[in-house]
């Protein structure tokens, strides 16, 4: 076969030939190599400089571009703009902590990059350090780097695969795959050629780079190395795609590229008036356009969003939320879909026994994963296993029939061996406790493809002997129907149905031996048949805690899609236990890769299960809900799920028992692998969200009032009524008190009963921009007539500290109307006691700008009267009265 000229079908996640299509010896011939002596030392010099090493080697981009790169935004530029006029006003320290705004906004996008980069290194990792290789008639170990197609490696049980491998011999290999295809059990592999196009969990003659050998031993020969094999061509994936911007990020740049342009040209439209009508001089007039520029620009904003999303941040992390970027906070209440890897994340990546069946009675095994908690019914009854000795007897065998070993450490229940021989140790577990029978082994026959079943001889304490089977219900039932009166077809019937239902049938029996018996062969059970015991349905089961999650996802209306390399009748059995949908339906990845991306973009929402996916098919599903304006989050703990982690609008990776390459490509990471856990975290980010609206519809008002003041100062060529200096401390200690009391303000009643919000919607809609209109012109026409009506009364000094106090009380009542879209009347006025707090530190900070004389000296201000205070608050009262009675309004409107 010409390797380039073939096309792949795991599309760009595969440079390779067909190799599982072809017979091994066509491949030998192919690659030039030669079995089993294996290649000449020249032969591999000349292909190591063809290929390269076998590693992972991918263009980086250098720290200090991607730390460059953060400054490239418009909230960044606006920042930068008002630390270079506050500087050149002679503002230092204002221009200090604006300049640090601006390094701490970059430096949080800076980490968030870095963290990719993070998980290329991990996947680095995963290839094996050495691999044994049969070269010039010689069997030896050489670092794994050096490998090169065409090379023949011998595996054996704890090994990890070095390489891709055409297996060309193998005996009871298995290989466990589940980080790379999400397959909880391990594969058993041969030699036999495959026909047709074959999904990469069923290529049972070819063995993956940084999958792990379990059993058994083969020979293979290295069809792929570096950045070709499947782990290379997911690294090269991560590295492809762009991390998404967050919802909010996108919507903040747009607010600010707005806010930029109408500052920029209302400034420059006033500066022309000015000089045109000669109102002022022209430093004067410069210093007038700077302070209306100063005090419209809302400088606070991205401060004011950062210090919200780190604390909602904070408390996630008490959840057992790591969350690694601070959009990703937000971005969690904006998700509509969730679309999740199965194995480990929906469900426990342990094999459990669900059912029993024995004779006619069929038990339920209760708990889920290897821990043994849980108990056996019948009836819905707990069963007392030692009064059952037919279920005695079935556990004891299958127990027995079984070369595995459960250990717990630190309270995590581990296996060494075969996942389905774990689920049979955990069973009898939860029947007779953590102890062993006290039986004695004297042969066995281990587990072999050739004859699908595991058999052992054993000896109790009253010398009785006798062999335990367990293995394939085909075979066993060719063994049990050699004693007669064994129904066939009964057992054969319930076997496909548990298997239809997505489960892993094994059937268990026993024979009775005499005592002089010493060994157990093959011979041996075809002469006496076995006593057949019954049935265990074995599955992945999902999570408990997953199914109302996921019930409690659907009321808010976000809808979980599972994405999983499993087989479709599995996938879509555990589909209907976690209740994704009425009536699940399930596409293949062979059948994603048929549809173009925008065949796949309109039929995607149709489907509730994508089974049988490679790393290339969950990129292109998370991009098709993308595609149709979804705010897509995508869970996963695999090295498989890495990119599709990484394209998504947030990543969510499993933190205990996710590898690395999945916790540095994500944006979360979950510390309990409670996949619960995310619904908390999208409550949370419904509610920042909230808040960081709430704080711009609180902070543009307000900023634009202290713009209008110098602008309808100017054109109605009146003294200007506070300097620059003046509106810098407004926005100063607006941003030290005020605007911090969104951060504790609580979740809005029912948020987690409305629908995710549409990214096509604005941050302001309509009316927002007419209240913003409104207030700004309230709180500045306000401060114009103070001033005007003091100036002449009690000078400059009195009349200008009125004026700003004027604003910031403006600012101070406002904040009531903002808080909530609730009455300011109602309960809850009072939900949120740190607002009463922040208004309390800004009147004692408006207190010392008042009153203490230094402060005089520096802000030209003045010490106010009773009388002043009244009127400066009753302007104040009128801004809440006005805003009270349109949301009075609009209540009443709703309503109707």
């Amino acid at each position: 076969m010409n390797r380039s000229s073939s096309e792949s079908d795991d599309g760009l996640l595969s440079k390779q030939s067909d190799f599982y299509n072809q017979d091994w010896v066509q491949v030998i011939d192919d690659l030039q190599s030669n079995y089993p002596a294996g290649l000449q030392p020249h032969e591999i010099d000349k292909r190591l400089r063809i290929h390269g090493y076998n590693e992972v080697t991918l263009k980086s981009v250098p720290k200090w571009l991607i730390f460059l790169r953060q400054f490239n935004s418009v909230i960044i530029y606006i920042l930068i703009v008002a630390a270079a006029l506050t500087l050149l006003m002679g503002h230092y320290s204002d221009a200090v902590v604006i300049g640090l705004v601006v390094i701490v906004n970059a430096l949080i996008g800076y980490i968030q990059e870095v963290n990719a980069s993070n998980a290329l290194d991990k996947i680095k990792n995963m290839l094996s350090v050495d691999a044994t290789v049969l070269r010039n008639g010689e069997r030896f170990d050489v670092p794994a780097r050096e490998l090169v197609p065409g090379d023949l490696v011998y595996l054996e049980a704890g090994d990890n695969v070095p390489a891709d491998l055409r297996i060309v011999d193998a005996d009871n290999l298995r290989v466990q795959e589940s980080s790379l295809t999400g397959e909880a059990d391990s594969v058993l592999k041969d030699e036999v050629v495959l026909v047709g196009k074959v999904p990469l969990a069923e290529r049972g003659n070819m063995a993956y780079a940084s999958t792990s050998v379990t059993n058994g031993s083969a020979t293979g020969i290295v069809v792929a190395t570096g950045i070709n094999t499947q782990i290379g061509q997911i690294s090269k994936s991560v590295a492809d795609v762009s991390g998404e911007k967050s919802p909010l990020t996108r919507e903040l740049n747009r607010l600010g590229n707005g806010i930029s342009w109408v500052i920029i040209a209302v400034a420059l439209l006033v500066f022309v008036f000015g000089w045109f009508l000669n109102i002022y001089e022209l430093p004067t007039l410069v210093m007038a356009i700077i302070a209306m520029i100063v005090g419209s620009v809302p400088e606070g904003l991205p401060a004011a969003t950062s210090i919200i999303l780190a604390t909602g941040v904070k408390k996630l992390t008490k959840k057992d939320a790591i969350v690694k970027t601070l959009p990703a906070a937000e971005t969690l209440g904006a998700v509509d879909i969730i679309a999740s890897d199965k194995t480990g994340t929906l469900t426990k990546n342990e094999m459990t026994i669900q059912d029993i069946v024995i004779a006619k009675k069929h038990y339920k095994v209760t708990g889920t994963g290897y821990a043994p908690v849980g108990e056996i019914l019948y009836d819905g009854i707990p069963v007392d296993v030692t009064q059952d000795n037919q279920l005695e007897m079935f556990l004891t065998m299958g127990h027995q029939a079984n070369d595995t070993f459960l250990t717990e450490e630190d309270g995590v229940w581990n296996i060494n061996g075969e996942p389905t021989d774990a689920s049979f140790l955990s069973a009898y577990y939860k029947a007779f406790g953590q102890k062993n029978p006290k039986l004695t082994e004297i042969d066995r026959i281990p587990f072999d493809s050739d004859y699908r079943y595991m058999a052992r001889l054993a000896e109790n304490q009253r010398y009785e002997r006798f062999i335990a089977i367990k293995g394939s219900p085909d075979k066993l039932f060719d063994l049990a129907e050699q004693n007669g009166n064994f129904d066939r077809q009964y057992w054969s019937e319930l076997a496909s149905e548990f298997a239809q239902s997505g489960k892993r049938v094994i059937a268990v029996g026993y024979i009775d031996v005499e005592q002089n018996v010493e060994e157990v062969t093959h011979d041996t059970l075809q002469k006496y048949g076995i006593n057949f015991l019954g049935l265990a349905a074995i599955i992945d089961p999902p999570r408990p805690e997953v199914i109302d999650a996921i019930a409690d996802m659907r009321q808010a209306g976000i809808y979980v899609k599972m994405i999983t390399g499993d087989s479709p009748d599995t996938a879509k059995a555990i589909g209907k236990q976690l209740g994704l949908a009425e009536n699940i339906q399930v596409i293949t990845g062979s059948d994603v890769e048929d549809l173009s991306d925008a065949q796949l973009a309109e039929v995607v929402t149709k489907y509730d299960v994508f089974a049988r996916t490679t790393p290339q098919d969950k990129l292109r599903i998370i991009a098709a809900y993308q595609a149709n304006n979804l705010v897509t989050a995508m869970t996963g703990d695999g090295v498989n799920d890495a990119p599709a982690l990484k394209k998504a609008d947030i990543g969510v990776a499993m933190g205990i028992k996710g590898t690395d390459v999945a916790k540095d490509s994500a944006d979360m990471v979950l510390a309990n692998d409670d996949f619960s856990t995310i619904k908390t975290a999208i409550e949370q980010g419904r509610r920042l969200y909230d808040n960081i609206r709430k704080t711009i519809l609180y902070l543009l008002p307000t900023s634009f009032a202290e713009g209008l003041i110098v602008v309808f100062s100017i054109l109605l060529q009146q003294t200007m009524p506070m300097t620059a200096i003046q509106l810098l401390w407004i926005n100063m200690v607006s941003a030290l008190t005020l605007q911090l009391a969104f951060i504790f303000e609580p979740a809005e009643p029912g948020i987690m009963n409305r629908s995710p919000r549409k990214t096509t919607e604005k941050l302001m809609n309509r009316y927002d921009v007419f209240q913003m209109i409104y207030v700004s012109v309230i709180i500045a026409a306000g401060a114009l007539v103070v001033f005007e009506w003091f100036d002449n009364l009690v000078g400059f000094s009195i009349a200008s500290t009125m004026a700003v106090n004027t604003i910031i009380f403006g600012k101070i009542f406002y904040l009531f109307n903002i808080r909530t879209a609730d009455s300011v009347l109602s309960k809850s006025f009072w939900t949120n006691p740190m607002a009463f707090g922040a208004i309390g530190l800004m009147i004692i900070l408006q207190i010392v700008f008042t009153y203490l004389p230094f402060m005089n000296t520096i802000f030209s201000t003045g010490p106010l009267s009773l009388i002043n205070w009244s009127i400066v608050i009753a302007i104040g009262l009128l801004v809440l009265v006005i805003t009270e009675l349109d949301k009075y309004r609009r209540l009443k409107k709703v309503d109707r």
